[in-house]
């Protein structure tokens, strides 16, 4: 019975994995136990995932137009992209175990497929909705620490706000996971949709330096803590999945922000519909952003009078969040204030302008702006104002925020320190 599950599991897995497998036809071939045709590996599935790969960049490179397809910085980017594919899903497909689960690192910073919020760590745990989890730990003092269960076509899946669970004096928690609570069980319990084969947790902080982030373990309880050795079926059903799951998350949103701007919101915003997973109460927007180096971009919106969390972001043109802690190209409520007057001013631009609400583009013309407001009591849409760069000062009020040179490598260096710092893996 366990054995099944473990095979349902491999089939239904979503992640790209099994690079570490590529040393055994080696290792096969060494022990000279049978002889293979010449050209076919020993490793059963091997040939077609490596096959299906080869092709991987023209898939994705078939979903852009002309012109950014003969582009060389963007044909090499495509080959990162889907780098950042492979790598992110393969730690699911090596890891995930709804037997043994264990919240795995997914999307980031270096795992950048998928467009990750810069302020968010995201994690991801392997279940059985016909299993019973513990999940227990600290929650923390970030923002957000939300976990969701995914449930494929549905943006109103379940939602655990870790701060609403009960907790003793020193913020430590416990809540069941499953299909039904226990008869007499009086504790925090979270129920299983039938459909639920992942939970994803994210962390989100908006003062990276001094939030302190929820410690997690998740444990099955519905049966005794054993892994046996995983069948060649198991594994060859694993393996056959990554070409599904391949297709599936390298080129979703390749051509994101060309179709944005094909719809004409360029250097202007759209109200988002949020894609399948968003976080629960989150209101999105977005914007192409294009800009040659003189030129700048000045969003200016209302503040929420209560807001939980807000955010800005900037993605290169293949939808790839722009590093966000070598440069300073996000801000959220903690890092960017409104000004005197309590309109929320931030430039766009390749170049420091001086102002303390900056996004720096880090060398791309061309890419996507995106707002975020989560659990607010309003989601203004900002004002997009292009203008030259050498009248951004002018073109603020006198009293603006402004930082030195000086001041911002401080800034950007606080960034990158604060940042490493969290438990990102």
């Amino acid at each position: 019975m366990a054995g099944n599950r473990i095979a349902k599991a491999g089939r239904a897995l979503t992640g790209i994995a099994a690079v570490a497998l590529a040393v055994l036809p080696l290792a096969s071939r060494a022990q000279g136990t049978a002889a293979e045709p010449a050209g076919q590996s020993p490793v059963a599935g091997w040939d077609e995932f490596v096959e299906n790969l080869r092709g991987l960049p023209d898939r994705m490179m078939a979903r852009l137009p002309e012109t950014m397809r003969q582009d060389p910085q963007l044909r090499a980017e495509i080959g990162r992209l889907a780098l950042e594919a492979v790598a992110s899903s393969s730690i699911d497909a090596l890891g995930a175990d709804p037997l043994a689960p264990t919240f795995l690192p997914t999307i980031g910073q270096v795992l950048n497929v998928g467009q990750p919020n810069a302020d968010t760590v995201y994690k991801v745990a392997a279940v059985d909705p016909g299993e019973t989890y513990r999940i227990s730990g600290s929650k923390g003092t970030v923002t957000l620490a939300v976990m969701a269960q995914m449930l494929k076509g549905s943006n109103s899946r379940p939602h655990l706000d870790l701060s609403k669970l009960a907790s003793d004096a020193q913020g430590n928690v416990s809540v069941l996971v499953g299909p039904e609570r226990p008869e007499g069980y009086a504790g925090d319990f979270w129920q299983l949709e039938p459909g639920t084969r992942r939970l994803m947790l994210r962390i989100v902080s908006s003062d990276w330096s001094r939030e302190v982030q929820p410690v997690l373990a998740i444990e099955r309880v519905s049966g005794p803590v054993q892994r046996r050795r995983a069948s060649a079926q198991e594994l060859a059903a694993r393996l056959k999945g990554l070409s599904q799951a391949i297709d599936a998350i390298a080129p979703l949103f390749v051509n994101a922000v060309q179709k944005l701007a094909d719809e004409g919101y360029v250097n202007r915003f759209k109200v988002m519909v949020p894609p399948m997973g968003a976080l629960e109460s989150q209101f999105y927007y977005d914007g192409v952003f294009e800009l040659k180096d003189d030129e700048a971009l000045i969003v200016e919106s209302e503040v929420s009078a209560t807001c939980r969390y807000r955010s800005l972001i900037l993605t290169n043109e293949l939808y790839e969040t722009i590093d966000w802690t070598n440069n300073h190209s996000s801000l959220n409520a903690a890092q960017a204030a409104p000004d005197a007057d309590g309109k929320l001013r931030i430039v766009i631009s390749a170049r420091d302008p001086g102002v303390r609400n900056w996004l720096d583009t880090a060398g791309h013309p061309r890419g996507m702006i995106q707002g975020r407001w989560t659990g607010c009591d309003s989601q203004p849409i900002p004002r997009v104002v292009k203008v030259r760069f050498a009248d951004v000062q002018r073109s603020l009020p006198g009293d603006v925020a402004r930082v030195t040179p000086g001041q911002r490598q401080e800034i950007v260096r606080e960034r990158n320190r604060a940042y490493q710092r969290r438990s990102l893996w």
